[in-house]
C-alpha cells in the first residue's frame, strides 16, 4: 500500500524549503535531529506547587523544565507574578479541524501581551514557527516579542518577521526591556486569512499527531 502523505506532513515540508531558499542563518542550536527528549518526559513523578498560581500540578520532567523558566521571569527578569499568564489554553480552529493547545507563559504589560514563552523539548529551530503562529493566534494583535526554549537555550524571535534577534536564556527581556519594546510595537491586527494560515500550521505542528500521553494539546470533535 503506497504511503500517502498527510496534508500537515506537506505543510511541514513547504516551510523547511522556504526556510532554505530564503538563506535563513541556521540557530546555533539546530541540529540534523531533535535532541534526545529524556526518558518519558510526560511521566508524572508527583505533585509540585507551581511557581506562578501556587496551585498544585502535576511534577513532570517538562514542567519541571517550565518551572525553572517561571523563576527566570520573576527572580532574574523581575516580571511580577500577576504580570506572567501561565498555562493559557488556546483553541485553534483551522476550518477544518479544531484542537486546543497550553500556552506556556505571555507576559502582560501596561494591559497588553507583549511577549510569549513557548517550551518544548529537543531542536529549537523546529519551534520557531509554531511558536511565531501562537503569538500569532494569542490576541487579536501580533505580539511583539516570541521565545521558545527548550528549558536549556533559548532563541528570541520578532515576532512581526520571525528573525531570530538573540539566543539564550539570558538574552530573554526583562522587564524594562519589555516595556520598550511595547512603546515601539505597532500592534498590526492578523487578517482573516492570515490567521487561519497560522492556525493551520500550528495544528500540524503542535496538534496533529500529538503524544497520547501529552495533556498540553489535544484534538477536538
Amino acid at each position: 500500500m503506497l504511503y500517502k502523505p498527510h496534508r500537515c506532513d506537506n505543510v511541514k515540508r513547504l516551510l523547511m524549503i522556504r526556510r532554505h531558499d530564503k538563506g535563513q542563518t541556521p540557530s546555533p542550536h539546530m541540529v540534523t535531529k531533535p535532541l534526545d527528549e529524556k526518558p518519558g518526559h510526560h511521566l508524572v513523578l508527583g505533585k509540585l506547587v507551581d511557581f506562578i498560581t501556587n496551585k498544585i500540578i502535576p511534577d513532570t520532567h517538562d514542567e519541571r523544565y517550565r518551572q525553572r523558566i517561571a523563576r527566570l521571569l520573576v527572580t532574574s527578569k523581575q516580571y511580577r507574578k500577576d504580570e506572567v499568564i501561565s498555562r493559557q489554553q488556546l483553541i485553534v480552529d483551522t476550518g477544518e479541524r479544531r484542537g486546543r493547545l497550553n500556552i506556556d507563559f505571555q507576559v502582560r504589560l501596561n494591559g497588553r501581551v507583549g511577549m510569549v514563552i513557548q517550551y518544548g523539548p529537543g531542536s529549537l529551530t523546529t519551534r520557531h514557527r509554531p511558536g511565531l503562529a501562537i503569538a500569532r493566534l494569542a490576541t487579536s494583535y501580533q505580539i511583539p516579542v516570541v521565545v521558545v526554549t527548550n528549558g536549556e537555550a533559548a532563541d528570541i524571535l520578532e515576532g512581526k518577521t520571525g528573525h531570530r534577534v538573540a539566543s539564550g536564556l539570558d538574552a530573554i527581556p526583562d522587564r524594562q526591556q519589555l516595556i520598550y519594546q511595547i512603546q515601539h510595537a505597532s500592534w498590526e491586527p492578523l487578517g482573516r486569512r492570515r490567521a487561519q494560515m497560522e492556525a493551520r500550521i500550528l495544528y500540524c505542528f503542535e496538534i496533529d499527531g500529538r503524544c497520547a500521553c501529552d495533556d498540553t494539546a489535544c484534538q477536538l470533535e
